[in-house]
C-alpha cells in the first residue's frame, strides 16, 4: 500500500473547488484578506495568492454576476493591467466585495481553508489558466524537441486570454488527445461561469471531481493493470471517466462481487491496522516511532533486535537507517503527513554514510506528488523535511475500545462467545424462522466453526436446522464481536435476552 485516501460524505472545501466569497476583513499586518466562503472559519487569502491577473478576474466576475457577460469565453474581454508582485492587499481588494476564489488547502484543525485567486482548471494533460496568455511546459519534460512541439501545438490550440500549463503526462500525446482535454477544461470553466450568474455569496460554483476520479486523473499511466471497485454506482462512474480520458484502459476497471469486504479480500485491512499506529515495524527487525505535535511530526528510528546481527555499530546503523528511509518515504505518502517532519536516524560517524542516507531519502521521495524539501543530516543525526500539506493528515485509529467491555478492562469469559453466537443462531432460525442468513465474525471464530470440514460446527448446524449458514471472516471485528445478516444483506437486530 502506497497511498490511502478517504472521501468524506460532506466533501465541501475540497482542493480545486471554486467559491463565490465575500471579503470580510483586510489585514495589512498579514498582507492578507479573510474571505467568507461558508466555512465556520473564514478562508485565508494572502497577497501572493491573488495572482497577477486579479483585477481581470474581479472585473469579469462582476460582469457575470450583473449578467453583462453571457458566456465564459474571453475572446472579446479586455484584460486589466497585472498587479505588482510586491504590493499591499488593501490597494487591490475592498471589504465587503464579492470575489471568486479557489480552495488550495483544505481546512485543517482550527484553520479555515487557504484560498487563491490564481484560478486553474486541472485536466489530465493540461491545466487551464484563465486571464493568462502564456504556455508553460512541465520541467520534468526534458527533451528539447518534445518541449518545442508541445509549445507550438498548445500556442495554436488555446483560445485567447487563456493560459495553459502542460503536465508531464502530456509527453508524446497526439494533438487529438490534448485538444479533447483542453475542451473538457473549457467546458468546466463555462459551467462554472453559468453557475456564477445565479450564485449567491458562499455558493460553490464549481466542485472538484470526486477523490477517486481526481486520483486517476493525476496518476493513471501504462503501469496500471487493475482498478477494483466495490459498488455498482462507483464502478459505472469510474468506468465512464476512464473511457473519457484513456479508452484503452477501460477494461482494467473491475467490479468486486465477493461476499467479504473488498479490503479484507485484498489483504488491505491488515495493512491499514498495522501501518497507521504509533509504532511501525521494519523488515529487518528495527522499528519507527511516529509522534505528532501541533508544530511538527517527529519520527524516531530504533534498531530493535537488529543490533546484534551486524559486525559493528556503524554497519548496524547504516542497515537500519536504509530500511527506515524507505519506510519513512512511504509513510509520508500513506498518512499524507505535511508541514515540518524531523527524523532522528541512528547516529552514524562517517560523513559518507550520512550522505548515503540523504541521497537515498531523496531517491525514495522523488515519486511523491506533493512538493517537498529535504535537508542533509545535521551534526546530531537529524534530518529535516518539509512537505506540502493541502488536506488534513490521514489518521486511522489503530487502538480500539473493546467492543465487549466498553473499555472497562473486564469481559465475560471469552470461551462463551461461541455459545452466545449459537444461542442467537438458534433463536433466529427457530423462533424467527429466518433462512439464508450470514454471520460475519473474527477469523479465529471462523476457523473454530469451520474446522473439520464435514464434521465442523457449520455442518452440524446444517443437519440440525436444514438450512446452510454462511460464515464470513472479517479481521476488522474484535474477537468477541459478530454480526448476523438477513439474506437481503441487512443486519439482524439481536435480542438482548439471547445475548
Amino acid at each position: 500500500m502506497q497511498e490511502y485516501h478517504v472521501e468524506e460524505l460532506d466533501s465541501s472545501f475540497t482542493v480545486g473547488d471554486l467559491y463565490l466569497g465575500t471579503i470580510k476583513k483586510l489585514s495589512s499586518g498579514l498582507n492578507a484578506a479573510f474571505v467568507d466562503v461558508g466555512h465556520e472559519k473564514d478562508g485565508f487569502l494572502h497577497y501572493q495568492d491573488l495572482g497577477p491577473n486579479i483585477n481581470s478576474l474581479n472585473k469579469f466576475t462582476k460582469d457575470i454576476i450583473a449578467k453583462r457577460a453571457n458566456t465564459g469565453r474571453l475572446n472579446n474581454f479586455k484584460l486589466e493591467p497585472e498587479i505588482e508582485k510586491i504590493g499591499k492587499i488593501d490597494k487591490v481588494l475592498a471589504k465587503g466585495a464579492p470575489i471568486l476564489v479557489q480552495v488550495v488547502k483544505e481546512p485543517i484543525s482550527t484553520k479555515g481553508p487557504r484560498l487563491s485567486c490564481d484560478i486553474s482548471i486541472a485536466g489530465r494533460y493540461l491545466v487551464l489558466v484563465p486571464f493568462a496568455n502564456s504556455v508553460n511546459i512541465s520541467k520534468k519534460i526534458t527533451d528539447r524537441a518534445e518541449r518545442t512541439r508541445l509549445l507550438r501545438l498548445m500556442s495554436s490550440l488555446k483560445p485567447q486570454n487563456f493560459g495553459v500549463i502542460v503536465r508531464t503526462v502530456a509527453q508524446g500525446r497526439e494533438v487529438e488527445e490534448l485538444d479533447r482535454d483542453l475542451q473538457n477544461s473549457l467546458d468546466k470553466w463555462e459551467t462554472a461561469m453559468q453557475a456564477l450568474r445565479e450564485a449567491k455569496p458562499r455558493d460553490r460554483v464549481l466542485g472538484e471531481m470526486n477523490r477517486a476520479s481526481s486520483i486517476l486523473r493525476d496518476m493513471l499511466n501504462e503501469s496500471f493493470d487493475s482498478i477494483t471497485v466495490d459498488t455498482r454506482e462507483a464502478f459505472d462512474e469510474i468506468k465512464h471517466y476512464i473511457h473519457t480520458i484513456a479508452p484503452e484502459k477501460e477494461k482494467i476497471v473491475k467490479l468486486y462481487s465477493g461476499k467479504s469486504k473488498v479490503f479484507e479480500a485484498l489483504g488491505l485491512e491488515k495493512q491499514i491496522k498495522s501501518l497507521f499506529g504509533r509504532s511501525v515495524s521494519l523488515p529487518g527487525g528495527g522499528y519507527l516511532i511516529i509522534e505528532h505535535t501541533e508544530a511538527l511530526h517527529v519520527i524516531d528510528v530504533n534498531s530493535g533486535n537488529k543490533s546484534n546481527s551486524e559486525e559493528d555499530q556503524e554497519a548496524t546503523a547504516i542497515s537500519v537507517n536504509r530500511e527506515a528511509a524507505k519506510e519513512i518515504a512511504r509513510q509520508l505518502r500513506l498518512r499524507d503527513m505535511g508541514g515540518i517532519i524531523v527524523v532522528d536516524f541512528i547516529d552514524m560517524k562517517r560523513a559518507e554514510n550520512k550522505k548515503l542516507i540523504y541521497d537515498l531519502m531523496r531517491d525514495e521521495m522523488k515519486f511523491d506528488r506533493s512538493k517537498f524539501t529535504i535537508l542533509p543530516l545535521t551534526k546530531f543525526g537529524l534530518m529535516q523535511i518539509t512537505r506540502q500539506r493541502v488536506r488534513p493528515e490521514m489518521n486511522v485509529a489503530t487502538r480500539e475500545v473493546c467492543p465487549t467491555c466498553g473499555g472497562t478492562g473486564t469481559i465475560q469469559a471469552s470461551v462463551l462467545v461461541t455459545d452466545v453466537i449459537e444461542n442467537n443462531l438458534d433463536y433466529i432460525l427457530t423462533r424467527q424462522n429466518e433462512r439464508g442468513i450470514t454471520v460475519i465474525l473474527h477469523p479465529f471464530l471462523h476457523a473454530y466453526f469451520t474446522k473439520g470440514w464435514i464434521r465442523s460446527r457449520q455442518w452440524q448446524w446444517y443437519w440440525k436446522y436444514k438450512t446452510w449458514v454462511k460464515l464470513i471472516q472479517d479481521s476488522s471485528l474484535g474477537l468477541m464481536d459478530f454480526r448476523f445478516l438477513h439474506k437481503t444483506g441487512e443486519e439482524i437486530e439481536l435480542s438482548a435476552q439471547v445475548i
